[in-house]
């Protein structure tokens, strides 16, 4: 059996979640049962792109990326207008789509697919303020505002952002089954609706920054969304440099530690343990996605008080002298922890809302799409088979370096 190939186009003015959300749910998935797939990045050239927020890196161009292809994933974001204006991107599309099983679009990266032709006729959706554009522009499509996702034959749409992951899922489950869709969306902590019992947020006091500029700029920052927020544009904004901007920022208003497969082999890592360490001491806020905290607890940031991660190293966690619970989000003090993966999401959301107020939050979350109606219901050990949660942990087990695994 060989690995299902995955292309993922993007462009400049990308939106990252539309790209990585995806590849995430298919890296899961390969792990859970390889070789499972096999994802490309490929755009008009190997520069690194400017995103909305981070800069992504193709891993081959349009011009090398040859033979058939599995699934071809049309991204969106800001800069798809710019895209669909590139003929040459367009002529590889439409050859690129006759070699391909099945076609997709996650966003805005329906139009794409709409001036590729490739919409002809067809079903389809995309981002809820886009929906009236590109049933005008293209009347030939019959845009369905309302679905997270829609089939029709070989082409599938989906709508803003993190619907790409639903959709991602759907996809898993065609190729791989029910049970490995759902243990992926279980890794990833995908709910199908969140849980009525989930815990409320405790109230933040405003981070505010203390050098006027920074405040001034987080004023700015809620009300032009659609800006270029990267560290350079912004540092040019306040006129600093951008390491001492990143410096500053961190200082005076929060950091935040990732997590990933990766995390085990830093926690012996002086260097970055001790620095970690040393910026919250000057932080305003610090806060952890996922197996991050296990960075904070050998900091030793979480001694004594209560914090999550992922279900998997809750465990680890308490073994950092920490109070591991199950909650999706937990605040204790200026430490605020997130569990797996898209409970970061979460955080961000609760934090935008004690940041910037409740509307700005909201407005966030409307720009995002962010309503998670996974199409499985794995999201969380409760409702989890033991057989399941046996398999995960042999996977996430084999995949981990052995140096690096803590009993």
């Amino acid at each position: 059996m060989t690995a299902r190939r995955v292309v993922i186009v993007a462009f400049e003015g990308v939106q990252p979640l539309d790209v990585v959300g995806p590849a995430e749910v298919f890296s899961t998935a390969a792990r859970l049962q390889p070789p499972g797939y096999e994802i490309e990045i490929v755009a008009a050239d190997t520069k690194p792109l400017r995103a909305s927020s981070v800069s992504l890196a193709p891993d081959r161009s349009i011009a090398s990326c040859r033979g058939p292809i599995d699934t071809l994933v049309c991204a969106g974001g800001t800069g798809v207008r710019g895209a669909a204006r590139d003929e040459r991107l367009l002529r590889w599309l439409r050859a690129a789509a006759k070699r391909s099983e099945r076609v997709a679009s996650v966003c805005t990266g329906a139009f794409l697919l709409a001036r590729a032709g490739l919409l002809d006729g067809k079903r389809a959706t995309t981002h809820w303020s886009a929906c009236a554009a590109l049933a005008r522009s293209h009347p030939e499509i019959r845009v369905e505002p309302d679905p997270i996702f829609v089939r029709d034959g070989s082409v599938y749409t989906s709508a803003g952002v993190t619907a790409g992951m639903d959709l991602a899922l759907a996809l898993v489950d065609e190729d791989l089954g029910r049970e490995v869709a759902l243990e992926a969306a279980r890794w990833l902590v995908l709910f199908l609706r969140r849980p009525g019992g989930q815990a409320q947020f405790a109230q933040l006091a405003a981070q505010a920054a203390e050098r006027e500029p920074l405040r001034e700029l987080q004023g700015w920052i809620p009300d032009n969304l659609d800006a270029d927020l990267s560290v350079p544009a912004l540092a040019r904004d306040v006129s600093m440099s951008e390491r001492n901007f990143a410096r500053a920022f961190r200082r005076e208003v929060g950091m935040v530690v990732p997590g990933g497969l990766g995390t085990r082999a830093l926690l012996d890592d002086e260097r970055m343990v001790g620095w970690i360490r040393r910026a919250h001491e000057g932080s305003r806020c610090t806060t952890s996605v996922c197996t991050g905290a296990l960075l904070l607890g050998a900091a030793g940031i979480l001694d004594g008080i209560e914090a999550t991660t992922h279900w998997l190293e809750l465990a680890t966690l308490e073994r950092f002298g920490a109070r591991p619970t199950s909650r999706r989000v937990v605040e204790q003090g200026k430490v605020i922890t997130a569990a797996g993966v898209s409970s970061g999401i979460d955080m961000a959301l609760a934090l935008a809302s004690h940041l910037a107020g409740d509307q700005v939050a909201e407005a966030i979350q409307l720009a995002i799409e962010y309503d998670p109606q996974p199409p499985f219901d794995s999201g969380s050990t409760a409702t989890a088979r033991p057989e399941t949660v046996a398999l995960v942990r042999s996977v996430i087990e084999a995949v981990t370096p052995e140096p690096n695994r803590r009993a």
